[in-house]
């Protein structure tokens, strides 16, 4: 019958949020559902372009509500990037991209290190907006699955992109910089830089330094997604054409706008089943962090079968947790699907 059942029902809202306070399960809940509605508009150009907006705002609204603390700083953090980015285009647009990045390099440092610091202090003592704080350690099951993997996704694919072009660049510098990365990021398994990320990489750190063990996975794990990455767009630019950048340059285009016109969308559309399937990976290998101490779902498996209570309770636990591995990851291979029709019909 389904009284395997009643094994997952005691123990599901630990698979689904670790040991997070269960008073504050709204904010995780909100945040899955800001996720959605964030994605929505990126993922289905049929929706209002107004909802870009939510997409942009979510990355300091998610960190916010699952984290707690003052709003201010999160809010400053993104405003940062965001002027990283205008600074970025605007210069490289009107003088070269060399110049631009190296101003953007500079307003990062002083942003960060220099201006966030004071000005978040001073807007939370004028404007006190927080939630109660939670702790890293508390994070765990699914939640932690999908922070990890979300934010691992959506932070590759632009930064293998740039390492992709990185590698095409005729400038010997930054093509060695990008080739060295690429290949050393490649040739070492994600465990190691896991492991990196736990217990080496506060060795560097001045004495004193605080950096969320969280965060230091979700970096690791999206160094590695965006070397794949870049090799998978590496690939699509390879088979485009050489007619189409000469296209480009017959109408005048400059590198960055024939790129963002012409060149990408095509490359990246070619690109779209290996991109899709790294991502599938990626959120797969998101189970690697039990191994270093987080309790992900594989994670509090092991810790639930260490119950008395449930003593030879094991397929039932690696059933569920399958099950919901399975839904995120066949969502993704199905709309890479509706996406490359899609691609097919428009261009018909």
């Amino acid at each position: 019958g389904w009284g395997w059942w009643a094994r997952i029902k005691d123990r599901y809202v630990e698979l689904i949020f670790g040991f997070y306070p269960n008073e504050a399960y709204w904010r995780p809940n909100l945040t899955f559902v800001l996720m959605l509605s964030a994605l929505a508009p990126i993922l289905f150009p049929v929706l209002p372009r107004k909802m870009l907006l939510l997409s942009l705002a979510y990355p300091a609204l998610a960190y916010w509500l699952l984290w707690g603390g003052s709003i201010w700083s999160p809010a400053l953090i993104m405003l940062g990037l965001g002027l990283a980015f205008v600074v970025f285009v605007k210069v490289s647009e009107s003088r070269n991209a060399i110049l631009g990045g190296a101003l953007t390099i500079g307003h990062f440092l002083v942003w960060f290190f220099v201006i966030l610091g004071p000005l978040s202090a001073g807007i939370s003592a004028l404007v006190p907006i927080g939630l109660a704080p939670v702790e890293s350690e508390m994070f765990g099951g699914f939640m932690l699955s999908v922070i990890i993997g979300v934010t691992g996704i959506t932070a590759s694919l632009p930064l293998g992109i740039l390492l992709a072009l990185g590698r095409k660049s005729d400038m010997p510098f930054l093509k060695t910089i990008c080739v060295g990365f690429i290949e050393f990021i490649r040739g070492v398994p994600l465990i190691t830089l896991l492991f990196v990320a736990s217990v080496l990489l506060n060795l560097f750190l001045p004495p004193g330094t605080s950096f969320d063990i969280i965060l230091r996975v979700v970096v690791m794990v999206t160094l590695f997604a965006s070397a794949y990455l870049a090799e998978v767009v590496r690939g699509g630019l390879a088979g485009l054409p050489k007619g189409q950048h000469e296209a480009a340059n017959a109408l005048g285009f400059d590198y960055w706008k024939s790129m963002r016109l012409i060149i990408l969308p095509q490359a990246l559309k070619i690109s779209i089943p290996a991109i899709v399937s790294t991502f599938i990976g990626l959120f797969k290998d998101t189970t690697l962090v039990s191994i270093i101490g987080l309790f992900d779902p594989i994670g509090l498996a092991k810790a639930i079968r260490a119950d008395t209570d449930w003593n030879g309770i094991v397929w039932e636990l690696y059933v569920f947790i399958a099950a919901i591995f399975f839904i995120f990851c066949y969502s993704m291979s199905r709309y890479s699907m509706y996406l490359e029709q899609k691609l097919e019909t428009e261009n018909r």
